[in-house]
């Protein structure tokens, strides 16, 4: 299904390609953090360590056609699962793999401490959010459990097209659901679904994900001129979803969406912390947390947290019946050997 136009098309982007359908990418705060640079968001609010972060994704196709999606045209869509199935374990271990072949190339680098270097090669959480759908994988409890195994966590994205999925979906540390629209009009603009009941589906997914026990986060990409409205219309999609926490953030002026969209509809970060503070006189059991301005976004979060949204990650992975802990296969690269570091 992977064309050869789009599989160089994504490897001049520097992906690295997974068997039939996943993809692994280093993530730009991945690279800042391991040359001592800071971290990404997610570190500041969930306490994610961007240099040990595997940003993949279990299927490079999607059902939608984002406008502000950095994804270019010859990248995969389709509404229903049209290639073979690879193995979880297997796309685990070639992931991981792949991961350490991009950062490898830090070794040595002036600005990165050995042990940096060391649990670059370990990496600690995953990001299942590249590009295309990830939950379309139609092995995708296997894969998380697969991950939980290994204590990695798991951030799942997910554009609510597959609500069937998220219902059927066992256990991940964060799911997220990506709310781009107020209102079914203009979410058929934005994100250009293939589905002809994507609203429907849309709102059977934020009804599942009202029934999971971990934690969720609906997230809200703001496209100025475009999506910035109807604070009331947002409001009622995040509380039929009843999540955790709300990311606000920035549509970034990025990839092919440069050819959709213009520079001027990337909000400024105070914009974004405007927008998003406005959804707070709808959502009363709703409070400010947190903000990474080089991100361009918010958190917001159930006041019951008590402004403590870090994950205990060890707690997660013992809670859950993950209390041993599946090694990861030693690194060989060059006569170079990394012991497998607990």
């Amino acid at each position: 299904m992977l064309t050869t136009e789009a599989r160089e098309e994504l490897e001049k982007q520097q992906y690295k390609i997974v068997g039939q359908h996943s993809a692994v990418k280093t993530c730009g705060w991945t690279k800042k953090m391991i040359r001592g640079e800071g971290g990404c968001y997610k570190f500041t609010f969930y306490g994610i360590k961007s240099h040990q972060c595997m940003q993949m994704t279990t299927s490079i196709s999607c059902a939608n056609r984002c406008e502000f999606c950095w994804r270019g045209y010859k990248a995969p869509v389709s509404k229903e699962w049209t290639w073979g199935t690879d193995d979880p374990e297997w796309i685990i271990e070639e992931s991981i793999s792949a991961q350490r072949g991009l950062m490898y190339g830090f070794k040595g680098n002036p600005k990165v401490t050995e042990k940096l270097f060391e649990q670059s090669m370990m990496p600690e959480h995953v990001a299942l959010s590249l590009t295309g759908e990830p939950i379309m994988y139609p092995k995708i409890n296997e894969i998380c459990e697969g991950f939980h195994k290994r204590h990695i966590s798991t951030f799942l994205v997910t554009n609510a097209q597959y609500p069937e999925a998220i219902r059927d979906l066992k256990l991940v540390t964060q799911l997220y659901i990506s709310v781009d629209a107020p209102n079914k009009e203009l979410l058929k603009k934005i994100d250009k679904p293939l589905f002809p009941d994507y609203w429907e589906r849309l709102n059977a997914s934020l009804d599942y994900m009202s029934q999971k026990d971990y934690r969720t986060v609906v997230r809200l990409t703001c496209v100025k001129d475009y999506n910035m409205c109807d604070a009331g219309g947002y409001a009622s999609l995040i509380l039929k979803g009843d999540p955790d926490f709300i990311e606000v953030k920035a549509y970034m002026w990025v990839g092919a969406s440069q050819e959709r969209l213009k520079i001027e509809n990337m909000p400024s970060h105070e914009e974004v912390k405007k927008f998003g503070i406005s959804l707070l006189e709808y959502l009363p059991d709703y409070e400010y947390v947190s903000e990474h301005i080089p991100s361009r976004v918010i958190l917001l979060a159930k006041k019951s947290f008590g402004k403590k949204t870090w994950i205990d990650f060890s707690k997660f992975f013992k809670e859950n019946g993950f209390t041993e802990k599946q090694s990861l296969k030693p690194v060989m690269k060059k006569g170079f050997m990394l012991p497998v570091i607990e």
